[in-house]
């Protein structure tokens, strides 16, 4: 059956001499995986939609199994991506975490709003750690996984200072640290950037300037908040770590 559906490439893969594998998500359908017969042919039709992180419109022929990719029209080639090498890995580890989050033909048109408003930021140049960082938050449900944010975990309260529970699963305030002795104490900036971040309409996302001390604070937060409850490992976050060590050094 074919169908045209809306779409960005988020992982590929060589396939034989000339063929190329390549998983999309879709508005449409969800996650799909199709054959591009021929597209690693540098005068192939295909050969420019296939390029990770392209986003357009395809015509695949579906199926129960592996579909096949018919017609391709590029929207957006994503070219700063492509070209800068800090944007490449924040891209990368974006669509890998979206790849390994989802299953197969399940759509979400709010996912894919997400991810290719998140991707057009990036290659406009607005900073992508930051869009990192909001991009993690807002996939954390998709994960099926709820933090606390809005009040203290252990009792309701919304006023006071918080720090940050793993065993509580989220904010807990000054009077309930003694639930967990292995809070992360972080400052009020860090707690305001994670609540908007959370609840944040991306659409209406400003220049939003974060202190390296706070990206660093939300980092740690972020990192091991994915590493107690999503069971995720991704590859591109050891090559992210690597970039961010070389960005410090520039």
């Amino acid at each position: 059956m074919l169908q045209k559906c809306e779409g960005i490439v988020i992982r590929r893969t060589a396939y034989g001499e000339n063929n190329k594998i390549i998983t999309i998500y879709t508005r449409e359908l969800g996650k799909i995986g199709v054959m591009a017969r021929g597209a690693s042919k540098p005068n192939s039709r295909l050969a420019a939609v296939t390029q990770l992180f392209c986003s357009g419109y395809f015509l695949v022929s579906t199926s129960s199994g592996l579909g096949s990719l018919q017609q391709g029209e590029m929207v957006d080639s994503l070219r700063f991506i492509r070209e800068d090498l800090f944007a490449t890995a924040y891209a990368s580890y974006i669509v890998e975490l979206v790849d390994k989050s989802v299953d197969d033909k399940k759509p979400n048109p709010y996912l894919f709003e997400l991810l290719s408003q998140t991707l057009h930021y990036i290659n406009e140049e607005y900073d992508a750690e930051v869009l990192k960082f909001i991009f993690e938050m807002k996939m954390l449900p998709v994960n099926g996984i709820n933090p606390v944010l809005n009040q203290c975990a252990v009792c309701g309260e919304t006023e006071g200072e918080f720090s940050f529970s793993l065993r509580e699963g989220g904010f807990i305030c000054h009077r309930c640290l003694g639930k967990d002795p292995y809070h992360y104490k972080i400052s009020p900036a860090a707690v305001k950037l994670l609540r908007i971040f959370y609840y944040l309409d991306l659409s209406r996302l400003g220049n939003i300037s974060v202190k390296p001390e706070t990206k660093k604070e939300l980092q740690k937060i972020i990192d091991a908040y994915y590493e107690e409850y999503s069971g995720l490992h991704l590859k591109s976050k050891k090559f992210l770590k690597q970039i961010d060590t070389m960005k410090d050094m520039f």
